[in-house]
C-alpha cells in the first residue's frame, strides 16, 4: 500500500514509518525543508515537498496515495489556537481529497481530559475546551466515501531519548533546580511507550474501522509524584510539591497537564485490534 504521511520526520511521524516499512509499505512523507527530505530519504521514504499549510501539497498527497497517516501538527504553544486552525484545515483537505474512495484516514487527536478521577475510555468524547478539533474535523468524513480512524496518543509519549511533555518538565526541572509536583502528587497521568503507538497506527490502517476510535495508552494510571521523584533522582536535583497557583505560574500549560487526576485506558483498542503494548513504562525509561 502507498502511504501519505505528515508529520514523518516528528518524534512519533517517524516510528510510524519506520512501522509502515517494515511491513512492507511503500511511504511518501510531506516535507517543507530540504532538511526533512534528506531525514525521510535516510529512513527510506519517498519526500513530497509542502506544507500543512499548502493545501494543494496535501491534496496530491492524498490523491497519490492509497491511503493517508496525518500525524502531522505545528507545536507552537505560543498561537495554539493557530495551530489547531492549521491543524483542522489540512484535515478538511485531505478529507475533501478522499471523498468517495473508500481509502484509509488515520488521523492523529489526542486522549480526552475526562472528568476528575474518572478512566477516560475510547467512549469518552474529545473535549470542547480545547482549540483543537482534529477528530470534529475528520469524523464527518466517514460519512462521505472515507475510512476515518482516529488515533488518540497518550499526552506522554516517550522513548528513544525523548519524553514528550516529560521531556519539557525535565527541562525545566534542570534549569529551576526542583522536579515539581502538585500537591500531594497523587493524581495520575497516563502513557505510552513510542513504539507501542507505531504498532497501533499500523493495525488502525490494516484493520481498522470507519469512524472509531483508538487509544493508544500503554500505562494508564501512573501517580504524578513517581515521574517527579524519578526526574529528581536521575537529575540530582530535590523533588518539590507546590500548590496550583505556584506549578501554574512556572510551569505554564504543563501545571495544568501535571495536576489533573487523568487515568485512561485502551482495553477497547487491544480487544478490537489486538494490540498489546509491550515497550518499556515511562519509570523504566526515565532510569
Amino acid at each position: 500500500m502507498r502511504v501519505f504521511i505528515t508529520g514523518g520526520t516528528g518524534f512519533i511521524g517517524s516510528g510510524v514509518i519506520k512501522e509502515l516499512l517494515n511491513a512492507g509499505h511503500e511511504v511518501v512523507g510531506l516535507a517543507r525543508s530540504e532538511k526533512s527530505e534528506q531525514a525521510l530519504a535516510a529512513m527510506g521514504a519517498t519526500a513530497m515537498g509542502g506544507s500543512l499549510e499548502d493545501l494543494d501539497s496535501l491534496k496530491r498527497g492524498a490523491e497519490s496515495a492509497d491511503a493517508v497517516i496525518h500525524c502531522g501538527f505545528v507545536h507552537d504553544f505560543a498561537n495554539f489556537a493557530k495551530c489547531c486552525e492549521t491543524d483542522k484545515r489540512a484535515i478538511e483537505a485531505i478529507g475533501k481529497a478522499l471523498t468517495g474512495t473508500s481509502k484509509p484516514f488515520i488521523v492523529t487527536s489526542g486522549v480526552p481530559v475526562g472528568d476528575s478521577g474518572q478512566v477516560v475510555t475510547e467512549n469518552t468524547e474529545s473535549e470542547n475546551s480545547t482549540p483543537r478539533v482534529s477528530e470534529q474535523a475528520a469524523l464527518p468524513f466517514a460519512e462521505r466515501g472515507v475510512r476515518v480512524t482516529i488515533v488518540r496518543p497518550s499526552r506522554f509519549v516517550h522513548g528513544h531519548g525523548n519524553y514528550g511533555f516529560a521531556s519539557m518538565l525535565i527541562d525545566i526541572a534542570g534549569k529551576s533546580g526542583a522536579a515539581v509536583y502538585v500537591g500531594d502528587g497523587a493524581n495520575r497521568i497516563h502513557a505510552v511507550h513510542r513504539d507501542d503507538l507505531a504498532k497501533l497506527y499500523l493495525l488502525a490502517l490494516e484493520k481498522g474501522g470507519n469512524g472509531v476510535k483508538y487509544q493508544a495508552v500503554g500505562e494508564c494510571a501512573i501517580l504524578f509524584k513517581e515521574v517527579a521523584e524519578a526526574i529528581g533522582k536521575r537529575l540530582n536535583v530535590p523533588t518539590v510539591s507546590m500548590p496550583i497557583e505556584q506549578a501554574m505560574e512556572r510551569l505554564g500549560m504543563l501545571g495544568g497537564v501535571i495536576a489533573s487526576d487523568n487515568p485512561a485506558s485502551s482495553g477497547i483498542t487491544q480487544t478490537a485490534l489486538g494490540w498489546k503494548p509491550t515497550g518499556l513504562s515511562l519509570l523504566q525509561d526515565l532510569e
